[in-house]
């Protein structure tokens, strides 16, 4: 069967998205029905949460009101609630707008939304924490939870402890079936409830921090990834290959703080994985293990199988190295992609307007949307950015995405501050920490594949959006330019020109450098 037209966009996908849907609400669904709100005007509401002197006020309206603070514009009184709205629509403080509602916690005495029983949501998350953890005289429960009562949406921290699996887990703490230990969280069955709490307790000081998380996932998977293989040669093989190929590389590595352990332990999980398959096949299909391999039977694997089995070149390859004979080295050929995937510029200026205009989507994703469109970035080191790769100075705000900052143009210095000043996903566990674009979980930063996910609300394809960057840019700016800027490799950036036609005589200087260099070193 042949494959689908690509249209010249190397793909089957649609070169973009021309109306990109709304990003999903977060939260519970909303009820909806048919009473109106007087502030924020819609009428399909279920429910009148409050009626204040501006009128009938809904439960998102009502949120929003008491969650804002400041100092008030008609009386002037500094670190007020400003739930109410004054002639010219600015928040103002309750006595100021007339307001009667009970906002005042019954037990800290602060301003707040009555969360339970006339308290607040932070006093009710650590009344509720109190009785889990039962911290007695322990310094460090009583740290957590400090740490998730002082969370800037402490509804969220109630809404999490609330979850079975995580309510297990801090009953276990609490009754000391569970100690807050690296070896006691190790012997926990895997779960996203146990690594997330292991990455908070780390993150606030309550666990020493033990190297790179993605290597000691990569390790934990390892090992119940070998258990998990035929009791033959083949576990014996794999976990040759997985040790002294992936494992003492991925160590290495683990000693750049810039590397993205995500990305490369990914890769090693698809080689390790589909080595196994390959020993497995071998055994059940021809009855011999890996010193009997034959290119022959390399061959016969790739010609009759998904495209997954690409990844067993670097296995193969690897062989060689213990094989003391050259005629029986092995081979498998690499797949290059019959065709790149590509936007036009047209399309990269709309997307661009994209990230610019659509405010209903988050600054953050936005401002990441501009760096791939603008920079060509890749997103596993986008998501590696800190805070003071951002720098804003009197002559303009630079990025620094290589080894020279790049200028950020004027028209989106504004938007980028912004972020900078408030990056997403800090409201809960992962505060104060220095990732420009945190995740959900405590000190680490946004997945890469969340980030894609994510950016297909402002209709960016990640692919086809940097290779379209790269296309332009290297028409644009000479060689060496664009490799201290970018932060990319020679064989990338002569590999994008060539694609593009563009003439590379600098590249001549370069390698002649690095050549002079390697003699004089």
């Amino acid at each position: 069967m042949s494959r689908p037209a690509t249209g010249g966009n190397g793909s089957t996908r649609p070169p973009t998205v021309r109306i990109a849907a709304e990003p999903p609400a977060r939260g519970r669904p909303r009820s909806v029905g048919d009473l109106t709100c007087d502030r924020c005007h819609r009428t399909d509401v279920a429910k009148i949460r409050v009626r204040w002197p501006d009128g009938a006020i809904c439960g998102i309206c009502f949120t929003t009101a008491t969650h804002t603070f400041g100092t008030c514009p008609d009386c002037l009184e500094p670190d007020r609630m400003l739930p109410g709205r004054n002639k010219q629509g600015k928040p103002i403080c309750r006595h100021c707008a007339g307001i009667t509602t009970q906002l005042v916690c019954a037990r800290c005495g602060r301003e707040a939304e009555r969360f339970r029983a006339g308290n607040c949501a932070r006093c009710v998350v650590t009344e509720d924490l109190t009785a889990l953890l039962q911290p007695g005289d322990n310094i460090s429960l009583h740290r957590l939870i400090r740490v998730l009562a002082d969370a800037e949406r402490p509804e969220s921290i109630y809404t999490y402890t609330r979850g079975a699996k995580t309510r297990e887990l801090l009953t276990a703490i609490g009754e000391r079936r569970l100690a807050i230990r690296h070896d006691a969280f190790d012997k926990l069955a895997r779960s996203t409830a146990a690594e997330h709490l292991r990455a908070l307790l780390m993150h606030h000081g309550m666990l020493p921090q033990r190297g790179p998380e993605p290597l000691a996932r990569f390790e934990r998977w390892l090992s119940q990834k070998l258990d998990a293989l035929p009791d033959d040669s083949t576990r014996t093989a794999i976990e040759r290959f997985a040790t002294w190929h992936h494992l003492n590389r991925l160590r290495k590595r683990a000693a750049d703080p810039a590397a993205n352990l995500e990305t490369v332990t990914h890769a090693a999980k698809q080689e390790i994985t589909e080595a196994a398959k390959l020993l497995i096949w071998l055994a059940d299909t021809h009855g011999v293990d890996a010193a009997s391999l034959t290119q022959a039977y390399v061959d016969d694997y790739l010609a009759d199988g998904p495209s997954t089995r690409k990844h067993i070149r670097n296995y193969v390859r690897w062989l060689n190295h213990e094989r003391s004979s050259p005629s029986r080295r092995l081979d498998a050929p690499h797949r290059d992609a019959k065709s790149v995937p590509m936007i036009t510029q047209t399309q990269r200026i709309a997307l661009v307007r994209n990230c610019l205009e659509w405010e209903r989507v988050g600054i953050s994703l936005r401002v990441a949307g501009l760096i791939l469109l603008l920079w060509a970035h890749p997103l596993n080191k986008i998501v590696m950015l800190r805070s003071d790769h951002l720098q804003q100075s009197p002559t303009g705000m630079t990025i620094l995405l290589g080894t020279r900052p790049a200028a950020v143009p004027e028209a989106i210095s504004e938007l980028f501050w912004r972020h900078a000043q408030r990056p997403s996903n800090q409201q809960t566990t992962n505060t104060s920490t220095d990732w420009l674009f945190p995740g959900t979980r405590a000190g680490a930063h946004l997945h890469p594949g969340t980030l894609s996910t994510h950016l297909k609300a402002l209709g960016i394809d990640a692919q086809r959006a940097r290779n379209a960057t790269l296309r332009d840019l290297v028409h644009d700016v000479d060689a060496r330019s664009l490799i201290n800027l970018l932060g990319y490799s020679p064989a990338v950036i002569t590999q994008h020109a060539a694609r593009t036609g563009t003439r590379m005589s600098d590249y001549v200087d370069l390698k002649r450098g690095r050549n002079h260099d390697r003699t004089n070193g």
